[in-house]
């Protein structure tokens, strides 16, 4: 099992809650020290408490990710401490309210855009550097939602999250870093709930089972 010392961190945005929260835990129990960033404290302090009850590590980042000044300063923080980052697991969404297109609200659009589409564009800009020729990144496709009514201001920025991703991956095929684009299994988050309110959610994946098929199929 890899030790605290033998890499650099691995960086989760979105590791407040669900497939996140999880990632960052089991990646925490596979020795990487995790750069845990959210904007709900209470659920980084979750985190924090369950990695060090498993003899993990975490530093926690209460930051938004939408304020390009807090995510300059927690990159120059990372490089100035550990020189780069082995691992960026991109777990951080907002789901819109479910509306029909010609009744999406200016403010729900302007959030959507906000964190799925130009943090997700900043943030690639920021931690690239930090992964190098060696790290690697991880994103989450959520297919089926494009097109599907009522998920406008959802599935447009989602696909949009999404098309940056792959450029990127396109783009570092030779160079590194590794980009991957992955679709978790189906599991109950809030965010799910939100759209299958009357979903049973007996015979979905938890999400540490999902974040474990994630890892594994990323080959880490």
């Amino acid at each position: 099992m890899m030790t605290q010392t033998d890499a650099l961190p691995a960086l989760v945005t979105g590791a407040s809650r669900g497939l996140g929260f999880a990632i960052a835990r089991a990646l925490a129990a596979k020795g990487h020290h995790v750069m845990a960033v959210a904007r709900t404290i209470g659920g980084l302090e979750e985190l924090d408490d369950a990695i060090k009850a498993e003899g993990g590590a975490a530093t926690l980042a209460p930051m938004d990710i939408t304020e390009d000044g807090a995510m300059q300063h927690l990159c120059r923080s990372i490089h100035d401490r550990w020189g780069g980052l082995s691992l960026w697991v991109h777990a951080a969404i907002h789901a819109a309210p479910l509306t029909p297109a010609n009744m999406i609200a200016a403010k729900d659009w302007d959030k959507s855009l906000a964190i799925n589409v130009d943090a997700t564009r900043r943030l690639i800009v920021y931690v690239a550097p930090l992964l190098g020729e060696t790290g690697q990144a991880l994103f989450f496709d959520d297919p089926g939602v494009q097109g599907k009514k009522f998920h406008g201001s959802y599935g447009a920025t989602k696909a949009g999250q999404i098309a940056l991703a792959q450029s990127w991956a396109a783009e570092t095929v030779r160079t590194g870093p590794k980009v991957q684009i992955l679709t978790p299994p189906p599991m109950p988050t809030a965010t799910r709930a939100r759209f299958f309110p009357t979903e049973r959610p007996d015979g979905l994946a938890t999400i540490h089972e999902g974040a474990a098929a994630i890892l594994a199929e990323a080959g880490l």
